[in-house]
Order: structure tokens, then sequence, then C-alpha cells
């Protein structure tokens, strides 16, 4: 039997890849638990986990240990899918830039002040104006660019605008330390780790056509689109579904 946690009477179990600790629950429910933590003031670390993300935190503890006591960390992607594919696990995608799109909508519905973090200035300030224009009476209190090293300041600004949706999109490892450390101080706010998920918002990188997205193939239309990503995806992918074998392998020996 996989652990699983209970959180306002719903039962989320969890998998655990190569060490890594996944939820198992399906789109809807990761987007209750999100708006029951807000409405009841919880403070909530969501990791939207990816091959690339786990291969760069094997030899960082402090990372692993900031993922894996994360509240919820969800399956973004194709290559998390089929990692729990090979334990038997029929996974649904919840992937980072529908997350937030769903989040941002419901943020608008219940008046949860948000605030964006990352990106580039002139990406940010597009994205956050594509999304007050699709996203009506969303409330975006605040806003800042993710190039910066001290994040005290920024801490102090989002603690001070009252924001209790937080969007944080600096790719990791960085999305994950600045949320550790807002986490501390925040009090009932939902706080996300997003990527490259402005570059989406502001119009700059388009979705993957619906074909490519059904197949779960987004990964290889942005390596088409930005060729620079083969560096990031080889040889880490396969090193990553290689060991995701063995891990199931010794996974089933273990029972």
């Amino acid at each position: 039997m996989r652990p699983y946690f209970c959180y306002y009477m719903v039962m989320i179990k969890t998998a655990k890849i190569q060490g890594f600790k996944v939820n198992l629950l399906s789109f809807e429910e990761a987007l209750e638990y999100s708006l029951n933590s807000i409405k009841n003031n919880q403070n909530v670390h969501i990791v939207t986990i990816n091959p690339e993300i786990i291969q760069n935190a094997k030899n960082k503890p402090e990372l692993k240990n900031i993922i894996n006591n994360a509240e919820l960390v969800t399956a973004d992607g194709i290559g998390i899918k089929i990692a729990l594919k090979f334990k038997g696990i029929n996974q649904q995608k919840i992937t980072g830039v529908d997350f937030s799109e769903k989040m941002l909508q419901i943020a608008a519905d219940n008046g949860i002040k948000t605030a964006f973090v990352g990106a580039k200035k002139d990406v940010l300030e597009l994205a956050v104006k594509n999304s007050l224009e699709k996203y009506k009476n969303l409330n975006i209190v605040y806003s800042h660019d993710g190039y910066f090293s001290d994040f005290n300041p920024i801490i102090d600004d989002i603690i001070n605008s009252g924001a209790k949706f937080i969007l944080c999109a600096m790719g990791s490892p960085k999305q994950e330390y600045f949320i550790s450390e807002l986490k501390k101080r925040a009090e009932g706010a939902l706080m996300i780790g997003v990527g490259g998920t402005f570059d989406v918002l502001s119009g700059t990188v388009k979705l993957a056509p619906p074909l490519f997205r059904k197949l779960g193939l987004e990964w290889l239309y942005r390596t088409i689109k930005q060729p620079e990503r083969i560096k990031r995806i080889f040889p880490a992918l396969p090193i990553f579904f290689f060991q995701s074998i063995i891990d199931s392998v010794n996974d089933k020996s273990a029972r």
C-alpha cells in the first residue's frame, strides 16, 4: 500500500520516483485542494516536478528536502507520467501552465490577491497585462522579475502586498529555494513554482498544438522551436528513464 496524507477529507496517495515524492491525484482534486488551503489559511508549496528537476536535485540534499516536504508535488509532463507507468500507476498530468491558468481563474472568481514573480521584465509585464485582460476581476497586487539575488526585499514586498496566491516562474532550483524562504513567513499562501509559464502567459512562447499535447510531446515541440533546450534534455532525459526503470524493478523486488 502506498502512503497517503489526508487533507480536508481528501485522501491523497503518494508515490516515489527515485526517492522523490509525487502526489497521485486528479487535476480537479489538485485545484480543490489548493483553493481550500487558501480558504483555511494554510501555507502550501506546490512543486510541478519533471525529470529535469529530479536529475538536478539528486546531488543537492537541501533541494531534495524542499521538494519532498512540499505540501503538493504534481506530475508535470510525460516524463513523470511514464516513470509512474513503470510502477503500474496511471497518473494524470498536471502541468504548471495548465494548473496556473485554472488557478488564475479561480483567484479571479474568489477575489484572491495574486503575485507574479519571475521571468524577464518585459515578459513579466506582458504576462501580467494578458492575465488581467483574460481573467476579469483578477487582482494582481504585486509583480517582480526574476532577476534578483537577495530574496528578503522581495519576500517583504509580497508579505506586505497581502498576496495569497504566488506564482514563481524563476526556473528550478531558484524558485524552490525562494518559495522555501517565503513559506517561513507567509500566512495562508499558495506558492507554486511554474518555470517558464510566464513565457506562455505573455505570448512569447506558444503552447504546443493540441495533437502534441494529447500525445505528451510538448517537450518535442518546444525543442523544435527552441533548439537550445537540447542541452537541457540530453543526456538528462534518457538517464532519467533508465534510472526510473531500475527504480521500478527495485520497487517491485521490495514488495
